[in-house]
């Protein structure tokens, strides 16, 4: 089968609590006013949502729970009973538990079962990997309809009695650019079962000799108090890479879909923040093309971020219509995309 005649039927999307902004997170870590000018003038983020409680630190939703609502949405939305799922395919950087995987949950809560399924360990082009093992196994005719996840809950790693006036930038921006959530979207091999076809798809290692940009610990018994920082960031090197990277995928997605950069009609960023984005959009200047973009309500929610870009963007395709989405990934750089056009 023509790995571009599988279709994207629908996405759905899952967040935890109500949206927490700026200053009732300042006010929990004891920020003054000076931290909400930081954020909007560095980051751009205006609101997130927690998987945590930040008064108690009781973790209220799991990735599992946020996963299952998401596919529930997703599934209905594309008129798709759970029985018709044949694959599942989940990108995540914070799985809930390293054995079972987190995938395999889901799969359980949604009524899935005797399929196969593939849990990918990842960070922001978790999603596109998925997207793209999918496409490539519905392709060969052994699979029909796969549902694929992608989310992340990384308030697990907050430390609530940090005093953030003395953590260092490489983890102070934690707190700030990220939150949690999960998506899901239907893929069909089917090309009459829905009219937005995937036309390109692809994830690339580019981390040879580069330092990672992005550190993701996890710690058992033996090293839980080695004094290891659970989370870092290299922001500088994440703002010089990024946009690069981005405007190479969309090079390469341009050259495998066929398409000259005046025929995208729809973009979708790489989101690690407002103020980032706005960088590569600009950077890769396709003026004609109507940017969707979620970041400023949501943070980063890592593996999620597409399945909300996807939400918003599916109901406005038009007959003709092309959409390129990128993600970068910074923890060992890697480039991923796909391209979609409505039929």
């Amino acid at each position: 089968m023509d790995p571009a005649e599988i279709r994207l039927l629908a996405a759905g999307t899952a967040l935890p609590g109500p949206p927490i902004d700026n200053a009732a997170l300042g006010r929990r870590f004891g920020m003054d006013a000076l931290w909400e000018q930081w954020v909007d003038a560095f980051i751009g983020t205006r609101t997130r949502h927690l998987a945590l409680d930040l008064e108690s630190g009781e973790q209220r939703d799991t990735l599992a729970d946020l996963g299952t609502t998401a596919g529930e949405r997703a599934l209905a939305a594309a008129g798709t009973d759970p029985a018709a799922v044949d694959l599942v395919v989940l990108g995540t950087a914070t799985p809930d538990t390293l054995m079972p995987a987190t995938v395999n949950v889901i799969a359980d809560r949604l009524g899935i079962d005797d399929v196969t399924t593939y849990q990918l360990q990842s960070g922001c082009s978790g999603a596109v990997q998925a997207i793209d093992v999918a496409r490539q196994l519905l392709s060969t005719g052994r699979h029909r309809t796969a549902l694929v996840l992608g989310g992340d809950v990384i308030a697990k790693h907050y430390d609530l009695t940090a005093d953030l006036r003395t953590v260092p930038p490489a983890e102070l921006v934690n707190y700030v650019l990220f939150g949690d959530a999960a998506g899901a979207a239907v893929l069909s091999a089917d090309p009459a079962a829905g009219p937005t076809a995937v036309r390109a798809s692809f994830v690339q290692l580019a981390g040879r000799g580069r330092a990672p940009g992005q550190v993701l610990e996890w710690f058992g018994p033996v090293d839980r108090h080695s004094g290891r920082s659970s989370a870092q960031e290299d922001y500088k090197a994440i703002e010089e890479t990024v946009p690069l990277f981005a405007e190479q995928i969309l090079h390469r997605l341009l050259a495998e879909a066929g398409w000259r950069e005046g025929e995208v009609t729809h973009l979708l960023p790489p989101q690690l923040s407002t103020r980032m984005t706005a960088r590569i959009v600009e950077r890769l200047g396709l003026s004609g093309a109507e940017e969707i973009s979620c970041v400023g309500e949501t943070a980063n929610t890592g593996n999620a971020l597409v399945f909300f870009q996807l939400e918003q963007v599916l109901p406005e395709l038009a007959p003709g219509d092309r959409a390129a989405a990128i993600a970068v990934e910074s923890s060992k750089w890697i480039k991923s995309g796909f391209a979609l056009e409505r039929v």
